[in-house]
């Protein structure tokens, strides 16, 4: 393990699928996006936002991401800043990955402070106009969305939680939307998203749980469009960019949540743009 006074936050998820060659921006634009006129904290969405927030205040930050080469443009950026970070694959799909992944994080850092789960997923997203319905979503699309907005982040919590317990303190964050809120019929063009309930669920359980031994759990509604390549070139973002959200905030409202004093937490937040009605 590398000797280091610094805290360690993981960013589970560091990479976006809406980055100059992301996932959902290939599919959305057919083409890589120019990212040069960006800022820095906008190009790898709420996961670079967070990591380069995080490396800032001092931290020593993990980059997880599927692919490693997917982060290394990230990383750069965190070391142009002066931060320190490393990447290490993890595929939240897989359980042995998993285990691997945070063995891997322990021997080389150490206990995370922070944990950041900011994992995301488009099963659903490329169905056509006719295909709304459940009926239409493949098994396969459902195990997905279930892996990561539900088995995931409880395999993750039962390898940081044990040792936040432990030392009664520590921060385990969820980047969740606003569909996690109540079950909503899937939309053209949207992921399957109503698995993220049961992310929802899981953080108010973990509260109950873990809260009395010093560690704060949080889930982060993020309420709207989030600034990246990808969003940023869609039509609605073009028309109406005051109802984008900056990553940099949602980043600065992270760090707000693990940095609350016991006395006052949160352990929901709900960030929506100014220019549009909150969900419920």
């Amino acid at each position: 393990m590398r000797q280091t006074s610094k805290p360690i936050a993981v960013i589970l998820g560091a990479t976006s699928k809406w980055q100059s060659d992301g996932r959902n921006t290939l599919l959305s634009h057919g083409t890589v996006i120019d990212d040069s006129d960006l800022p820095v904290e906008a190009r790898w969405g709420v996961g670079g936002a967070l990591a380069l927030k995080f490396a800032k205040q001092g931290f020593r930050v993990v980059l997880t991401t599927r692919v490693e080469k997917n982060a290394e443009p990230l990383l750069r950026a965190v070391e142009a800043q002066g931060g320190e970070a490393m990447i290490v694959e993890l595929d939240l799909a897989n359980i042995d990955s998993i285990t691997q992944g945070f063995t891997e994080i322990r021997s080389q850092y150490g206990h995370p402070e922070v944990l950041i789960y900011n994992a995301g997923y488009l099963e659903g997203r490329d169905l056509p106009a006719d295909q709304e319905l459940l009926e239409y979503i493949s098994l396969d699309m459902f195990e997905t969305a279930h892996q990561i907005a539900s088995r995931g982040p409880f395999m993750v919590a039962k390898e940081v939680l044990p040792a936040m317990r432990e030392a009664g303190r520590g921060s385990f964050l969820i980047t969740n939307n606003a569909s996690s809120l109540r079950g909503r019929k899937r939309l053209t063009g949207q992921s399957l998203y109503y698995p993220r309930t049961m992310m929802r669920t899981l953080a108010q359980v973990l509260t109950e749980e873990y809260s009395a031994f010093g560690v704060h759990v949080a889930n982060v509604i993020v309420d709207g469009l989030i600034d990246s390549p990808g969003t940023r070139a869609l039509p609605l973002a073009i028309k109406r960019p005051e109802i984008v959200i900056n990553p940099a905030s949602i980043a600065d409202a992270f760090y707000y949540l693990h940095c609350q004093d016991k006395s006052c937490w949160s352990h929901e937040l709900q960030l929506t743009p100014y220019a549009t009605n909150p969900s419920f």
